[in-house]
């Protein structure tokens, strides 16, 4: 039977998501571990994939699982036994036989997290820090973003995507306790797409570049900047279906 499994890791453990050779610790590997561990086909598709130091509260794979297993319940609490600590299976449930984890998804949101006090090494694994945005100028650029733009300076070379073309459905800041956190949603990303995007904003923010400059870039009529922001504070939160 086919089943659709949500799941949550801390990515700066890993070496990001994707399966690499073994030995190399990616949240892919780790999985594939423990389902051979308990005597299951450890090939599965998963929603996306987050690089080195991404974390996810909300990612999705799908399985084909023996019929054996019948009790989910029971096969969740032993894959969580062999993934802990890091790994954590939220939920599974069975799915159409045609269920495709990426396939399927009609949209992707990531949080970045921005801590508003002073540092802390408990949190650098996970946030950024700055005292202080404007959050008002920051919206008014990231909505920029918004609508089908081609991202061809807006991603990190090295993956074989074949069309830099996504759509941006939502984009803007706002404030959570001591966070600033930008949200994003869109049909897919490229690689470092966020990162690159988020960097911008925050040079915008600085003063170091312009709303116009911005601009610029994403209608591929000049490059200003390709850094990326670190990708501690950036969270997979959600998979829509």
């Amino acid at each position: 039977m086919k089943v659709k499994i949500t799941l949550s890791y801390d990515g700066s453990r890993f070496y990001g998501f994707q399966e690499q050779n073994s030995g190399v610790k990616t949240v892919a590997n780790e999985i594939k571990y423990a389902l051979n561990r308990l005597g299951i086909d450890p090939n599965f598709n998963a929603s996306g994939r987050t690089d080195r130091g991404v974390h996810a509260t909300y990612q999705v794979i799908d399985l084909l699982l023996p019929n054996y297993w019948s009790d989910l319940k029971r096969f969740q609490s032993y894959l969580n036994r062999q993934l802990y600590p890091y790994i954590h299976i939220k939920s599974i449930k069975r799915v159409e036989e045609s269920f495709h984890a990426r396939f399927h998804a009609k949209s992707r949101l990531y949080r970045y997290l921005i801590y508003r006090g002073g540092f802390s090494p408990f949190l650098s694994d996970y946030a950024l820090f700055k005292e202080s945005l404007n959050i008002d100028l920051l919206n008014k650029a990231a909505k920029i973003f918004e609508g089908e733009h081609d991202f061809k300076e807006f991603y990190k070379l090295g993956s074989d995507e074949k069309s830099t073309v996504r759509r941006i459905k939502r984009s803007f800041f706002y404030t959570y306790r001591d966070f600033y956190i930008y949200s994003v949603e869109a049909d897919g990303f490229l690689r470092s797409q966020i990162r690159m995007m988020l960097s911008f904003l925050l040079k915008i923010d600085d003063g170091k570049l312009s709303i116009d400059e911005l601009k610029d870039q994403l209608e591929l009529k000049r490059v200003y900047t390709k850094e990326l922001v670190e990708p501690n504070g950036l969270y997979l939160s959600f998979v829509k279906y």
